[in-house]
């Protein structure tokens, strides 16, 4: 899989531009604040319909322009795919699949599949667990489209939870027998999507301990990382969504008078935290800054490995990375990348781009492409 052509219109600095891409490696190399990252941030956009740096759409959208347009062509073996996204903001995003309207964004989810590592990837190591749980469910549903309804539903179904706990809790006496029912149908609702929810995280975490285990030991020789999911109940976890189904609910009922004083659902995925531990100690608050980059790392080099185990080399983009690298570790992890169908990299300077990954080098000055 590859990204043959990239077309954007108004789109964060660029009024326009077109650029026709090869497989193999391609460097946009550019001073800092020329657009370079703009690029891979829209690629990254048509695959995941979300951005690796801000939180909504609005900032994607070039100042004084009503939207934004971004059209991929994806090559998958011999099939050619023509994606185009229209971004609004403050309304719904339109998306157009080989000229065809598609009736929701997410049904073309799975025609184009990235791994992208930024800086801002850091935050998987040393921010919050809502950091950790957002890369188990994007890995998710780039691996199985339908997660992205999954996501969905339960996020649906906890807000209105939340909302009635919150009214539980404005009004200041004892919740009357209308309300518990309500809850009880909530509790419901939120165990059963949440329990496939779980048992998806839980099969991939399995999935992938291994192979971040093996991509930061080739990063740093010290080795020693590893994954493990902690859940917001204590208990035996197992992988049965039945089982799982009852083990939440009666996390629920165990802290129904916490929730009703609090105004907020207290167990489900969406408080659960994927540990990373570096041998018998917390990568977050232990882990130097190589470390912490080398992690980083290892948790999207071995997305890679798993998304390609499912068929297609995913598109891989690296964005501004190489230059926060000691010679070491540029180095193995150009020779880890280097086989795969497509890299993008982005650099301030050429020197930036280690000689393994030699191919096509375009330079962006002020929103202008030009293929060196």
């Amino acid at each position: 899989m590859h990204v043959a052509h990239l077309s954007l219109a108004d789109f964060r600095s660029y009024a326009t531009a077109e650029v026709p891409m090869e497989p193999g490696v391609s460097a946009f190399v550019g001073l800092n604040g020329q657009g370079k990252t703009n690029l891979v941030e829209a690629i990254g956009y048509v695959a995941t319909h979300g951005s690796h740096r801000v939180a909504t759409d609005a900032p994607l959208i070039r100042q004084g322009a009503a939207r934004a347009i971004v059209r991929a062509k994806v090559v998958r073996d011999v099939r050619e795919a023509f994606i185009e996204m229209e971004i609004n903001a403050g309304r719904a995003n339109r998306v157009r699949l080989n000229r065809g309207v598609v009736p929701r964004p997410r049904d073309i989810l799975g025609m184009l599949r990235t791994v992208l590592f930024a800086p801002e990837d850091l935050a998987l190591v040393k921010g919050d667990p809502s950091e950790r749980r957002r890369f188990l469910d994007e890995l998710l549903t780039l691996r199985t489209p339908r997660f992205a309804g999954v996501r969905s539903d339960y996020d649906r179904v906890l807000k209105q939870r939340n909302a009635l706990l919150k009214t539980a809790v404005q009004q200041r006496r004892a919740p009357s027998t209308e309300l518990l029912t309500t809850l009880e149908v909530f509790d419901s609702h939120l165990v059963q999507v949440g329990a496939e929810l779980l048992a998806a995280r839980l099969d991939l975490v399995s999935q992938l301990g291994p192979l971040v285990a093996k991509a930061y030991e080739e990063l740093a020789p010290t080795g020693g990382a590893a994954l493990e999911y902690k859940c917001s109940r204590e208990g035996e976890l197992s992988t049965d969504r039945a089982q799982l189904a009852e083990f939440l609910l009666t996390g629920l009922q165990e802290v129904r008078r916490q929730e009703l004083a609090r105004g907020t659902s207290l167990v489900g995925p969406h408080r659960d935290e994927l540990l990373l531990k570096l041998g018998d100690f917390p990568a977050r608050g232990y882990a130097s800054h190589g470390e912490s980059w080398s992690f980083a790392l290892a948790l999207r080099l071995a997305a890679y490995e798993l998304l390609r185990a499912d068929g297609d080399d995913p598109v891989l983009i690296l964005d501004d990375v190489f230059a926060e690298l000691d010679s070491g570790r540029r180095r193995r992890l150009a020779e880890m990348v280097a086989p795969a169908e497509q890299v993008l990299i982005t650099a301030a300077v050429p020197e930036d781009v280690p000689r393994e990954l030699s191919g096509a080098t375009y330079n962006v000055t002020s929103g202008e492409v030009a293929r060196v």
